[in-house]
Protein backbone atom coordinates (compact mmCIF):
# COMPACT_ATOMS: atom_id res chain seq x y z
CA UNK A 1 0.00 0.00 0.00
CA UNK A 2 1.16 3.60 0.02
CA UNK A 3 1.89 6.01 2.84
CA UNK A 4 -1.04 8.54 2.85
CA UNK A 5 0.88 11.39 4.93
CA UNK A 6 -1.04 13.80 6.50
CA UNK A 7 -1.00 17.71 7.11
CA UNK A 8 -0.87 16.68 10.70
CA UNK A 9 1.71 14.33 10.17
CA UNK A 10 3.73 16.98 8.16
CA UNK A 11 3.29 19.56 10.87
CA UNK A 12 4.25 17.14 13.43
CA UNK A 13 7.62 15.81 11.14
CA UNK A 14 8.59 19.58 10.89
CA UNK A 15 8.43 19.76 14.77
CA UNK A 16 10.94 16.92 15.08
CA UNK A 17 13.27 18.29 12.76
CA UNK A 18 13.09 21.87 14.55
CA UNK A 19 13.57 20.53 17.92
CA UNK A 20 16.48 17.86 16.55
CA UNK A 21 18.17 20.64 14.57
CA UNK A 22 18.15 22.88 17.56
CA UNK A 23 19.08 20.66 20.32
CA UNK A 24 15.09 20.53 22.12
CA UNK A 25 14.61 18.11 25.07
CA UNK A 26 10.75 19.11 24.60
CA UNK A 27 9.12 18.96 21.99
CA UNK A 28 5.51 20.23 20.98
CA UNK A 29 3.53 22.49 18.36
CA UNK A 30 1.45 25.41 18.78
CA UNK A 31 -1.61 24.94 18.52
CA UNK A 32 -2.02 27.90 16.15
CA UNK A 33 0.79 26.85 13.91
CA UNK A 34 -0.76 26.80 10.61
CA UNK A 35 2.19 25.36 8.93
CA UNK A 36 5.33 23.72 9.26
CA UNK A 37 7.99 26.62 9.15
CA UNK A 38 5.95 27.87 12.36
CA UNK A 39 5.86 24.50 14.28
CA UNK A 40 8.63 25.40 16.96
CA UNK A 41 9.48 29.12 17.84
CA UNK A 42 11.41 28.64 20.90
CA UNK A 43 11.66 24.99 23.59
CA UNK A 44 8.50 24.90 25.68
CA UNK A 45 9.17 24.66 29.35
CA UNK A 46 9.35 22.37 31.96
CA UNK A 47 5.83 20.95 32.64
CA UNK A 48 4.69 20.31 36.06
CA UNK A 49 0.66 19.43 35.06
CA UNK A 50 -0.48 17.61 32.12
CA UNK A 51 -4.28 16.81 31.65
CA UNK A 52 -2.72 13.53 30.51
CA UNK A 53 0.50 12.27 30.39
CA UNK A 54 2.19 8.98 28.26
CA UNK A 55 5.58 7.05 29.67
CA UNK A 56 6.78 6.11 27.03
CA UNK A 57 7.08 6.61 23.18
CA UNK A 58 5.99 2.90 21.69
CA UNK A 59 3.76 1.15 20.04
CA UNK A 60 0.31 1.90 22.93
CA UNK A 61 1.78 4.47 24.02
CA UNK A 62 1.78 6.63 20.64
CA UNK A 63 -1.85 5.33 20.06
CA UNK A 64 -2.44 6.92 23.67
CA UNK A 65 -1.27 9.81 22.80
CA UNK A 66 -2.95 10.22 19.17
CA UNK A 67 -6.18 9.16 20.11
CA UNK A 68 -5.88 11.73 23.52
CA UNK A 69 -4.96 14.57 21.87
CA UNK A 70 -7.62 13.90 19.03
CA UNK A 71 -10.01 13.90 21.89
CA UNK A 72 -8.75 17.73 22.51
CA UNK A 73 -6.66 16.10 25.80
CA UNK A 74 -3.54 18.04 26.59
CA UNK A 75 -1.01 15.20 26.43
CA UNK A 76 2.37 15.08 28.08
CA UNK A 77 4.79 11.99 26.78
CA UNK A 78 7.72 11.58 28.49
CA UNK A 79 10.51 9.40 26.72
CA UNK A 80 14.01 8.55 28.72
CA UNK A 81 16.05 8.50 25.14
CA UNK A 82 17.13 10.51 22.78
CA UNK A 83 15.05 12.32 19.75
CA UNK A 84 16.67 10.67 16.99
CA UNK A 85 16.67 13.03 14.12
CA UNK A 86 20.06 14.70 13.74
CA UNK A 87 22.47 13.90 12.06
CA UNK A 88 25.94 13.14 13.14
CA UNK A 89 29.50 14.02 11.75
CA UNK A 90 29.27 11.58 9.23
CA UNK A 91 25.54 12.95 8.04
CA UNK A 92 23.96 10.46 9.49
CA UNK A 93 21.50 9.79 12.03
CA UNK A 94 22.08 6.21 12.94
CA UNK A 95 24.91 3.75 11.91
CA UNK A 96 25.07 0.95 10.46
CA UNK A 97 24.98 -3.02 11.91
CA UNK A 98 28.53 -3.56 10.93
CA UNK A 99 30.63 -0.18 11.78
CA UNK A 100 28.80 1.23 15.48
CA UNK A 101 29.91 3.57 17.07
CA UNK A 102 28.52 5.69 20.44
CA UNK A 103 24.46 5.89 18.23
CA UNK A 104 23.96 2.01 18.65
CA UNK A 105 23.81 0.96 22.20
CA UNK A 106 22.29 2.88 25.43
CA UNK A 107 25.49 3.47 27.69
CA UNK A 108 27.60 0.80 27.03
CA UNK A 109 31.10 1.14 25.80
CA UNK A 110 30.95 -2.21 23.73
CA UNK A 111 27.86 -3.22 21.36
CA UNK A 112 25.93 -6.43 22.53
CA UNK A 113 24.53 -7.54 19.55
CA UNK A 114 22.50 -10.70 19.13
CA UNK A 115 25.60 -12.72 17.72
CA UNK A 116 28.73 -13.13 19.99
CA UNK A 117 30.95 -14.07 17.27
CA UNK A 118 32.07 -15.10 13.77
CA UNK A 119 33.92 -18.30 13.09
CA UNK A 120 34.60 -18.24 17.12
CA UNK A 121 36.15 -14.92 16.37
CA UNK A 122 35.33 -11.74 18.40
CA UNK A 123 34.60 -9.21 15.08
CA UNK A 124 31.23 -9.03 15.76
CA UNK A 125 30.90 -6.16 18.67
CA UNK A 126 33.10 -3.49 18.86
CA UNK A 127 34.27 -1.04 21.33
CA UNK A 128 31.92 2.43 21.82
CA UNK A 129 31.81 5.57 23.94
CA UNK A 130 28.76 5.80 26.08
CA UNK A 131 26.05 7.49 25.07
CA UNK A 132 22.27 7.31 25.15
CA UNK A 133 22.37 5.20 21.93
CA UNK A 134 19.40 3.54 20.34
CA UNK A 135 19.36 -0.16 21.60
CA UNK A 136 19.44 -1.51 24.89
CA UNK A 137 20.02 -5.00 25.87
CA UNK A 138 18.33 -5.03 29.65
CA UNK A 139 19.85 -8.45 31.27
CA UNK A 140 18.80 -10.28 33.77
CA UNK A 141 19.77 -13.44 35.29
CA UNK A 142 19.20 -16.05 32.79
CA UNK A 143 17.41 -14.06 29.84
CA UNK A 144 18.25 -10.56 28.57
CA UNK A 145 15.38 -8.12 26.89
CA UNK A 146 16.49 -5.97 23.87
CA UNK A 147 14.70 -2.81 23.74
CA UNK A 148 14.44 0.35 21.46
CA UNK A 149 15.89 3.70 23.48
CA UNK A 150 14.39 7.21 21.60
CA UNK A 151 11.32 8.95 20.48
CA UNK A 152 9.66 5.72 18.71
CA UNK A 153 10.60 3.44 20.81
CA UNK A 154 11.43 -0.40 19.68
CA UNK A 155 10.10 0.97 16.38
CA UNK A 156 13.27 2.42 15.82
CA UNK A 157 15.48 -1.37 16.03
CA UNK A 158 13.36 -3.63 14.96
CA UNK A 159 12.82 -5.47 11.67
CA UNK A 160 9.60 -4.01 10.72
CA UNK A 161 7.37 -7.35 10.60
CA UNK A 162 4.28 -6.63 10.72
CA UNK A 163 2.23 -9.71 11.36
CA UNK A 164 -1.36 -10.72 12.60
CA UNK A 165 -1.48 -13.41 14.73
CA UNK A 166 -3.34 -16.31 13.71
CA UNK A 167 -7.33 -15.98 15.16
CA UNK A 168 -7.33 -18.68 16.75
CA UNK A 169 -4.54 -18.16 19.15
CA UNK A 170 -5.21 -14.64 19.71
CA UNK A 171 -8.76 -16.20 21.06
CA UNK A 172 -6.88 -18.72 23.13
CA UNK A 173 -4.44 -15.93 24.39
CA UNK A 174 -7.13 -13.23 25.12
CA UNK A 175 -10.27 -14.76 25.53
CA UNK A 176 -11.87 -11.61 27.38
CA UNK A 177 -11.21 -9.80 23.74
CA UNK A 178 -13.43 -9.80 20.52
CA UNK A 179 -11.54 -11.20 18.05
CA UNK A 180 -14.23 -10.10 15.03
CA UNK A 181 -13.55 -6.33 16.38
CA UNK A 182 -10.30 -6.99 16.55
CA UNK A 183 -9.75 -8.24 12.68
CA UNK A 184 -12.27 -6.37 11.62
CA UNK A 185 -11.83 -2.78 13.07
CA UNK A 186 -8.01 -2.35 15.17
CA UNK A 187 -5.84 -4.64 13.35
CA UNK A 188 -7.03 -2.88 9.64
CA UNK A 189 -6.93 0.43 11.36
CA UNK A 190 -3.59 -0.38 12.83
CA UNK A 191 -2.12 -1.56 9.89
CA UNK A 192 -3.09 1.43 7.96
CA UNK A 193 -1.93 3.80 10.89
CA UNK A 194 1.57 2.05 10.71
CA UNK A 195 2.12 2.23 6.84
CA UNK A 196 2.10 -1.55 6.50
CA UNK A 197 3.02 -2.89 2.96
CA UNK A 198 4.40 -6.00 1.07
CA UNK A 199 7.28 -6.73 -1.14
CA UNK A 200 6.49 -7.12 -4.82
CA UNK A 201 5.94 -10.65 -5.56
CA UNK A 202 8.12 -10.15 -8.86
CA UNK A 203 11.13 -8.41 -7.37
CA UNK A 204 11.36 -10.51 -4.80
CA UNK A 205 12.04 -13.50 -6.58
CA UNK A 206 14.44 -11.66 -8.90
CA UNK A 207 16.53 -9.39 -7.16
CA UNK A 208 20.60 -10.51 -5.35
CA UNK A 209 18.82 -8.90 -2.38
CA UNK A 210 16.37 -11.42 -0.99
CA UNK A 211 18.58 -14.65 -2.44
CA UNK A 212 19.04 -15.57 1.08
CA UNK A 213 14.98 -15.97 2.02
CA UNK A 214 14.77 -17.89 -1.49
CA UNK A 215 17.42 -20.49 -0.25
CA UNK A 216 15.75 -20.80 3.01
CA UNK A 217 12.62 -21.01 1.15
CA UNK A 218 13.66 -24.04 -0.84
CA UNK A 219 14.85 -25.75 2.28
CA UNK A 220 12.04 -25.60 4.13
CA UNK A 221 9.84 -26.49 1.05
CA UNK A 222 12.34 -29.20 1.17
CA UNK A 223 10.92 -30.63 4.23
CA UNK A 224 7.64 -30.23 3.08
CA UNK A 225 7.23 -27.03 5.75
CA UNK A 226 4.65 -23.80 4.06
CA UNK A 227 6.79 -20.15 4.01
CA UNK A 228 4.35 -17.31 4.03
CA UNK A 229 5.18 -13.35 2.86
CA UNK A 230 5.04 -11.03 5.85
CA UNK A 231 4.55 -7.45 5.25
CA UNK A 232 6.27 -4.74 6.70
CA UNK A 233 6.53 -0.91 7.65
CA UNK A 234 9.63 -0.76 5.64
CA UNK A 235 8.78 0.91 2.65
CA UNK A 236 8.99 -2.06 -0.09
CA UNK A 237 9.23 0.64 -3.06
CA UNK A 238 12.14 2.53 -0.92
CA UNK A 239 13.79 -0.70 -1.33
CA UNK A 240 13.41 -1.10 -5.04
CA UNK A 241 14.46 2.22 -5.88
CA UNK A 242 17.32 1.42 -3.30
CA UNK A 243 18.27 -1.21 -5.54
CA UNK A 244 18.28 0.26 -8.70
CA UNK A 245 20.55 3.08 -7.58
CA UNK A 246 17.94 6.18 -7.37
CA UNK A 247 17.81 6.97 -4.03
CA UNK A 248 20.43 6.49 -0.46
CA UNK A 249 20.47 2.91 0.94
CA UNK A 250 19.74 2.22 4.49
CA UNK A 251 17.80 -1.25 4.39
CA UNK A 252 20.25 -2.40 1.79
CA UNK A 253 23.15 -0.79 3.63
CA UNK A 254 23.17 -3.14 7.11
CA UNK A 255 20.81 -0.74 8.68
CA UNK A 256 18.75 -2.12 11.12
CA UNK A 257 19.22 -2.98 14.71
CA UNK A 258 20.95 0.15 15.33
CA UNK A 259 17.90 2.06 13.15
CA UNK A 260 17.91 2.89 9.51
CA UNK A 261 18.08 6.61 8.06
CA UNK A 262 15.59 5.82 5.57
CA UNK A 263 12.72 3.85 4.52
CA UNK A 264 11.29 3.06 7.84
CA UNK A 265 8.26 4.07 8.52
CA UNK A 266 8.58 4.08 12.90
CA UNK A 267 6.41 6.05 15.01
CA UNK A 268 7.81 9.23 15.04
CA UNK A 269 6.73 9.00 11.44
CA UNK A 270 3.48 8.14 11.73
CA UNK A 271 1.49 7.97 14.97
CA UNK A 272 3.66 10.59 16.44
CA UNK A 273 3.49 12.77 14.19
CA UNK A 274 0.43 12.79 13.63
CA UNK A 275 0.03 13.09 17.51
CA UNK A 276 2.36 15.97 17.68
CA UNK A 277 0.27 17.82 14.37
CA UNK A 278 -2.37 18.25 16.35
CA UNK A 279 -1.20 20.63 18.48
CA UNK A 280 -2.05 19.10 22.08
CA UNK A 281 0.80 17.10 22.63
CA UNK A 282 4.12 17.78 24.06
CA UNK A 283 7.27 15.27 23.90
CA UNK A 284 9.78 15.35 26.90
CA UNK A 285 12.93 13.69 25.93
CA UNK A 286 15.76 12.27 28.56
CA UNK A 287 13.07 12.18 30.98
CA UNK A 288 12.67 8.81 32.96
CA UNK A 289 9.81 8.61 35.68
CA UNK A 290 10.82 6.35 38.65
CA UNK A 291 7.84 6.90 40.94
CA UNK A 292 4.58 7.55 41.02
CA UNK A 293 2.14 8.69 43.86
CA UNK A 294 -1.37 9.59 44.27
CA UNK A 295 -2.60 12.28 46.06
CA UNK A 296 -5.84 12.30 47.75
CA UNK A 297 -7.69 14.64 45.01
CA UNK A 298 -6.78 11.57 42.50
CA UNK A 299 -3.98 13.51 41.12
CA UNK A 300 -1.37 11.31 40.04
CA UNK A 301 2.21 12.66 40.88
CA UNK A 302 5.57 11.48 39.13
CA UNK A 303 9.07 11.61 40.20
CA UNK A 304 10.84 12.29 37.30
CA UNK A 305 14.77 12.52 36.45
CA UNK A 306 16.09 14.24 33.23
CA UNK A 307 19.65 13.03 32.09
CA UNK A 308 22.16 14.43 29.90
CA UNK A 309 24.36 12.54 27.08
CA UNK A 310 26.79 11.16 29.88
CA UNK A 311 23.81 9.75 31.75
CA UNK A 312 24.16 12.59 34.40
CA UNK A 313 20.84 13.23 36.45
CA UNK A 314 20.50 17.17 35.66
CA UNK A 315 17.40 17.44 37.67
CA UNK A 316 14.95 15.75 39.37
CA UNK A 317 11.19 16.92 39.63
CA UNK A 318 7.48 16.19 39.60
CA UNK A 319 4.39 15.94 37.29
CA UNK A 320 1.19 15.91 37.73
CA UNK A 321 -1.89 14.89 35.49
CA UNK A 322 -5.07 13.26 36.45
CA UNK A 323 -4.59 10.70 33.49
CA UNK A 324 -1.44 8.64 33.15
CA UNK A 325 -1.13 6.26 30.53
CA UNK A 326 1.79 3.59 31.06
CA UNK A 327 3.66 2.73 27.50
CA UNK A 328 7.06 1.98 28.82
CA UNK A 329 7.12 -1.75 27.56
CA UNK A 330 6.89 -5.08 29.07
CA UNK A 331 9.77 -4.31 31.28
CA UNK A 332 9.08 -0.38 32.14
CA UNK A 333 5.56 -0.42 32.74
CA UNK A 334 5.92 -3.01 34.99
CA UNK A 335 8.76 -1.96 37.34
CA UNK A 336 6.55 1.16 37.60
CA UNK A 337 3.98 -0.53 38.78
CA UNK A 338 5.72 -3.08 41.37
CA UNK A 339 7.85 -0.35 42.51
CA UNK A 340 4.40 2.08 43.49
CA UNK A 341 3.18 -0.71 44.82
CA UNK A 342 6.00 -2.07 46.80
CA UNK A 343 6.78 1.04 48.19
CA UNK A 344 3.60 1.86 49.58
CA UNK A 345 2.85 4.64 46.88
CA UNK A 346 0.10 2.67 45.45
CA UNK A 347 -0.74 -0.30 47.54
CA UNK A 348 -3.87 -1.02 45.96
CA UNK A 349 -2.41 -2.18 43.01
CA UNK A 350 -3.23 -5.81 42.07
CA UNK A 351 -1.10 -8.90 42.90
CA UNK A 352 -0.96 -9.82 39.51
CA UNK A 353 1.47 -6.87 38.71
CA UNK A 354 4.60 -8.32 37.76
CA UNK A 355 3.12 -11.62 36.99
CA UNK A 356 2.54 -13.62 33.53
CA UNK A 357 5.85 -12.44 31.75
CA UNK A 358 6.98 -14.59 28.32
CA UNK A 359 9.60 -14.09 26.10
CA UNK A 360 7.47 -14.91 23.06
CA UNK A 361 9.00 -18.06 22.58
CA UNK A 362 12.06 -16.71 21.09
CA UNK A 363 15.20 -18.79 19.87
CA UNK A 364 17.83 -17.94 17.47
CA UNK A 365 19.28 -20.40 14.89
CA UNK A 366 21.70 -20.71 12.17
CA UNK A 367 22.19 -23.74 9.30
CA UNK A 368 25.44 -23.90 7.65
CA UNK A 369 24.42 -24.51 3.70
CA UNK A 370 25.70 -26.33 1.02
CA UNK A 371 28.75 -24.63 -1.16
CA UNK A 372 26.32 -24.49 -4.06
CA UNK A 373 23.61 -23.26 -1.82
CA UNK A 374 24.64 -19.54 -1.52
CA UNK A 375 22.80 -16.73 0.47
CA UNK A 376 24.12 -13.95 -1.61
CA UNK A 377 27.37 -11.26 -0.45
CA UNK A 378 24.35 -8.58 -0.66
CA UNK A 379 21.16 -9.08 1.63
CA UNK A 380 17.99 -6.58 2.57
CA UNK A 381 18.48 -5.80 6.15
CA UNK A 382 14.27 -6.26 6.70
CA UNK A 383 12.44 -10.03 6.88
CA UNK A 384 10.13 -10.38 4.53
CA UNK A 385 9.71 -14.35 4.56
CA UNK A 386 8.62 -16.88 7.73
CA UNK A 387 8.10 -20.59 7.61
CA UNK A 388 4.89 -20.82 9.27
CA UNK A 389 4.57 -24.36 11.01
CA UNK A 390 2.09 -23.12 14.24
CA UNK A 391 -0.83 -25.73 12.98
CA UNK A 392 1.75 -28.37 14.37
CA UNK A 393 0.06 -30.00 17.51
CA UNK A 394 3.28 -30.80 18.84
CA UNK A 395 6.00 -28.04 18.52
CA UNK A 396 4.04 -24.62 16.82
CA UNK A 397 6.74 -22.27 15.91
CA UNK A 398 6.71 -19.37 13.25
CA UNK A 399 10.27 -19.02 12.32
CA UNK A 400 11.22 -15.65 10.39
CA UNK A 401 13.92 -15.66 7.83
CA UNK A 402 16.47 -13.41 9.10
CA UNK A 403 19.13 -11.53 7.42
CA UNK A 404 22.57 -11.65 8.01
CA UNK A 405 24.24 -8.98 5.90
CA UNK A 406 28.07 -9.35 6.37
CA UNK A 407 29.02 -7.79 2.55
CA UNK A 408 30.32 -11.36 1.86
CA UNK A 409 29.35 -14.77 0.84
CA UNK A 410 28.73 -16.87 4.32
CA UNK A 411 26.38 -19.77 3.43
CA UNK A 412 24.98 -19.16 6.42
CA UNK A 413 20.41 -18.91 6.97
CA UNK A 414 19.86 -17.21 10.06
CA UNK A 415 16.36 -17.65 11.92
CA UNK A 416 14.60 -16.23 14.77
CA UNK A 417 11.77 -18.83 16.07
CA UNK A 418 8.93 -17.66 17.99
CA UNK A 419 7.65 -20.75 19.41
CA UNK A 420 4.63 -21.63 22.00
CA UNK A 421 6.56 -21.52 25.45
CA UNK A 422 3.92 -22.04 27.96
CA UNK A 423 6.61 -20.78 30.41
CA UNK A 424 6.13 -17.45 32.82
CA UNK A 425 8.21 -15.61 34.76
CA UNK A 426 7.41 -13.22 37.40
CA UNK A 427 8.91 -10.29 38.51
CA UNK A 428 9.88 -9.38 42.04
CA UNK A 429 10.79 -5.59 43.82
CA UNK A 430 14.36 -5.70 44.87
CA UNK A 431 15.12 -2.69 47.43
CA UNK A 432 18.78 -2.80 47.02
CA UNK A 433 18.70 -1.39 43.33
CA UNK A 434 15.10 -0.13 43.26
CA UNK A 435 14.17 -2.16 39.78
CA UNK A 436 12.62 -5.14 39.28
CA UNK A 437 13.78 -8.47 39.07
CA UNK A 438 13.05 -10.91 36.25
CA UNK A 439 12.66 -14.57 37.91
CA UNK A 440 13.68 -16.79 34.92
CA UNK A 441 15.75 -19.57 34.97
CA UNK A 442 17.29 -21.01 31.42
CA UNK A 443 15.30 -24.19 31.99
CA UNK A 444 12.22 -22.12 31.34
CA UNK A 445 13.44 -21.74 28.11
CA UNK A 446 13.45 -25.69 26.97
CA UNK A 447 10.13 -25.80 25.48
CA UNK A 448 11.46 -23.18 23.23
CA UNK A 449 14.62 -24.73 22.50
CA UNK A 450 12.67 -28.49 21.75
CA UNK A 451 10.28 -26.86 19.30
CA UNK A 452 12.97 -24.83 17.52
CA UNK A 453 14.90 -27.83 17.10
CA UNK A 454 12.53 -30.21 15.65
CA UNK A 455 11.26 -27.99 13.11
CA UNK A 456 15.16 -27.15 12.06
CA UNK A 457 16.19 -30.77 12.85
CA UNK A 458 13.54 -31.51 10.29
CA UNK A 459 15.16 -29.07 7.40
CA UNK A 460 18.67 -29.94 7.86
CA UNK A 461 17.54 -33.99 7.49
CA UNK A 462 15.50 -33.15 4.31
CA UNK A 463 18.58 -31.12 2.93
CA UNK A 464 21.69 -32.85 4.42
CA UNK A 465 22.49 -29.69 6.21
CA UNK A 466 24.07 -29.02 9.79
CA UNK A 467 23.84 -26.40 12.51
CA UNK A 468 26.23 -23.18 12.73
CA UNK A 469 27.96 -23.66 16.15
CA UNK A 470 30.25 -20.66 15.94
CA UNK A 471 28.18 -17.66 16.34
CA UNK A 472 26.26 -17.49 19.63
CA UNK A 473 29.02 -18.63 21.73
CA UNK A 474 29.81 -21.60 24.13
CA UNK A 475 29.45 -24.07 20.66
CA UNK A 476 25.75 -23.40 21.11
CA UNK A 477 23.72 -24.31 17.89
CA UNK A 478 20.67 -22.07 19.90
CA UNK A 479 20.68 -18.58 20.89
CA UNK A 480 17.96 -19.12 23.83
CA UNK A 481 18.96 -16.05 26.73
CA UNK A 482 17.75 -13.10 24.94
CA UNK A 483 14.20 -11.63 23.26
CA UNK A 484 13.17 -9.34 21.25
CA UNK A 485 9.15 -9.51 22.28
CA UNK A 486 8.93 -8.82 25.97
CA UNK A 487 5.18 -9.61 26.78
CA UNK A 488 3.56 -9.43 30.08
CA UNK A 489 3.83 -8.65 33.90
CA UNK A 490 0.58 -6.43 34.07
CA UNK A 491 -1.96 -8.75 31.93
CA UNK A 492 -5.01 -7.67 30.93
CA UNK A 493 -8.21 -9.07 32.69
CA UNK A 494 -5.70 -9.75 35.49
CA UNK A 495 -3.58 -6.79 36.67
CA UNK A 496 -5.94 -4.46 34.68
CA UNK A 497 -9.95 -5.37 33.63
CA UNK A 498 -10.34 -5.97 30.07
CA UNK A 499 -9.31 -2.68 29.05
CA UNK A 500 -5.79 -2.11 30.22
CA UNK A 501 -7.53 0.27 33.51
CA UNK A 502 -5.27 -1.11 36.72
CA UNK A 503 -7.03 -2.46 38.91
CA UNK A 504 -7.50 -0.30 42.35
CA UNK A 505 -7.20 2.83 40.21
CA UNK A 506 -9.00 5.02 38.85
CA UNK A 507 -7.36 6.97 35.78
CA UNK A 508 -4.36 4.66 35.37
CA UNK A 509 -4.06 2.94 32.44
CA UNK A 510 -1.42 0.48 30.76
CA UNK A 511 -1.75 0.96 27.00
CA UNK A 512 1.54 -1.31 25.74
CA UNK A 513 2.85 -5.40 25.38
CA UNK A 514 3.25 -5.78 29.41
CA UNK A 515 -0.95 -6.42 28.79
CA UNK A 516 -0.52 -9.66 26.97
CA UNK A 517 0.61 -12.64 28.43
CA UNK A 518 3.78 -13.70 27.35
CA UNK A 519 3.50 -14.98 24.25
CA UNK A 520 0.63 -14.35 21.05
CA UNK A 521 2.98 -16.34 18.27
CA UNK A 522 4.23 -13.93 16.05
CA UNK A 523 6.27 -10.50 16.37
CA UNK A 524 3.88 -8.17 18.41
CA UNK A 525 3.69 -5.05 17.98
CA UNK A 526 0.57 -5.10 15.44
CA UNK A 527 -1.18 -6.59 18.26
CA UNK A 528 0.06 -4.01 20.74
CA UNK A 529 -0.91 -2.10 18.26
CA UNK A 530 -4.04 -3.17 17.46
CA UNK A 531 -5.34 -3.91 21.56
CA UNK A 532 -3.91 -0.23 22.28
CA UNK A 533 -6.19 1.19 19.58
CA UNK A 534 -9.38 -0.83 20.68
CA UNK A 535 -8.50 -0.14 24.72
CA UNK A 536 -8.59 3.42 23.94
CA UNK A 537 -11.49 3.87 22.17
CA UNK A 538 -13.35 2.56 25.00
CA UNK A 539 -11.49 4.59 28.25
CA UNK A 540 -12.19 7.98 25.66
CA UNK A 541 -15.44 6.89 25.75
CA UNK A 542 -16.23 5.72 28.97
CA UNK A 543 -13.73 7.60 31.39
CA UNK A 544 -14.05 11.46 32.27
CA UNK A 545 -11.02 13.45 30.43
CA UNK A 546 -8.41 14.91 32.89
Amino acid sequence: MTSHVTRRQLLGLAALQTAAALGFTRIGLSPAAAAPATALAEEPAPADYAPAVVIGSGYGACVAALRLAEAGVNTLVLEMGRLWDAPGQDGKIFCSTSAPDRRSMWFRTRTEAPLATFLWLDVVNKNISSYPGVLDRVRHADMSVFVGRGVGGGSLVNGGMAVTPPRAYFSEVLPQVDAAQMYDTYFPLARRMLGVNSVDAAWFESTEWYRFSRISRKHAHNAGLRTVFVPNVYDFGYMQREAAGQVTRSALAGEVIYGNNHGKRSLDKTYLAAALGTGKVTVQTMSRARGIRREPDGTYVLTVDRTDTSGRVVETGEIGCRQLFLGAGSLGSTELLLRAREKGTLPALSAEVGRGWGHNGNVMTARANHIWDTVGANQATMPTLGIDDWSNPTNPVFAEIAPLPMGFEHWISLYLAITRNPERGTFSYDAATDSAKLNWTRSQNQPSVNAARSLFDRINRANVTIYRYDLFGGNRTFADDFTYHPLGGCVLGRATDDYGRAQGYEGLYVVDGALVPGSIGVNPFMTITALAERNMARILAEDPSG
